[in-house]
């Protein structure tokens, strides 16, 4: 409660007390007002952080007959186990901490991915043939082209005929790109340099899904293409991005010739090791001229 609040609580005390014919020391009420304040600030603060992830890893099964063995079990997966039951129906902290993981996931949905991180990235910005969130949410075929004003603005920032072509799409989740595009961009173009490859300019898909690259990667004739996108969120994290690799994209090519790597944040494959992991794949691709099935290790 900020100062202002509390003169404004306390004009209104003073008046009720003028009305009614009290009277009263306006420092008191003042000192009255502070102390309940703090005590309703103390209170706050010992209240528990339901999407916090430590507090909804911890067990709420009561007597488990292997408490250490429960506890190995939680050390290995996100999954929501142990988490026990009142009567027929959930405990009302794992029902709590499922809205709020809920929340999360439809507000990384339907937000839009910070425009400062893309100047930060030096990533220019160019949209789909949707118009808006919910013609990308209920038009996936329109979030996989681009109208030919858009081509040309593509192909006019980026260098034609790269060896590798990366791209970065909020897809389904805007906020799996900013947890993670910070570091796996720069490690993996840094990477595919180091083997020897060129690298076209990278660039931001609004409104995109995962075809988007097909028509990008067929528009400035790289060999390979690499969108790193978000994923649609689940109730286990909403900050999961994914890489899906192809060896001549064209429009039209079949899903199987994506190679991917998934499951990209801090709780799966590390952004930084992501990026060391999806060079190697690249420079694999490249020496096998080819992608998802075809692909031979």
């Amino acid at each position: 409660m900020n100062n202002e609040q509390i003169e404004s609580i306390v004009k209104a005390v003073m008046a009720q007390l003028a009305a009614s014919g009290e009277s009263a020391d306006p420092a008191q009420v003042v000192q009255a007002v502070q102390t309940t304040a703090a005590a309703d600030t103390s209170s706050f603060a010992e209240i528990e952080d339901i999407a916090d992830p430590q507090v909804k890893h911890r067990p709420l099964l009561e007597n488990p007959a292997d408490p250490d063995g429960l506890q190995r079990m939680l050390s290995k997966t996100p999954a929501r186990i142990g988490v026990g039951k009142a009567g027929a129906r959930l405990k009302t902290k794992t029902q709590l901490a499922l809205r709020a993981d809920h929340a999360a996931a439809r507000d990384s949905v339907f937000a839009d991915v910070d425009e400062a991180l893309l100047q930060e990235m030096n990533l220019f910005a160019v949209q789909t043939c949707c118009h808006d969130r919910n013609e990308h949410l209920t038009r996936p075929d329109l979030g996989r082209k681009f109208d030919d004003k858009t081509a040309a603005e593509i192909k006019a920032h980026c260098t034609a005929n790269p060896d590798v072509q990366f791209i970065v799409s909020d897809g389904l989740s805007s906020k799996a790109i900013e947890a993670n595009i910070k570091n796996v961009l720069p490690a993996v173009m840094d990477g595919v340099k180091a083997l020897g490859y060129s690298v076209g300019t990278p660039f931001f898909v609004k409104f995109g899904r995962v075809g988007s690259m097909d028509h990008a990667g067929e528009l400035l004739g790289s060999k390979v293409t690499c969108i790193l996108i978000g994923e649609r969120p689940g109730l286990g994290t909403a900050e999961s991005m994914s890489a899906y690799i192809t060896y001549g994209s064209k429009v039209g090519m079949s899903e199987s010739l994506r190679t991917v790597v998934s499951n990209i944040h801090s709780g799966g494959i590390t952004p930084v090791e992501a990026g060391a992991y999806l060079a190697e794949v690249i420079d694999l691709i490249m020496k096998n001229k080819a992608s998802g099935v075809n692909l031979k290790k």
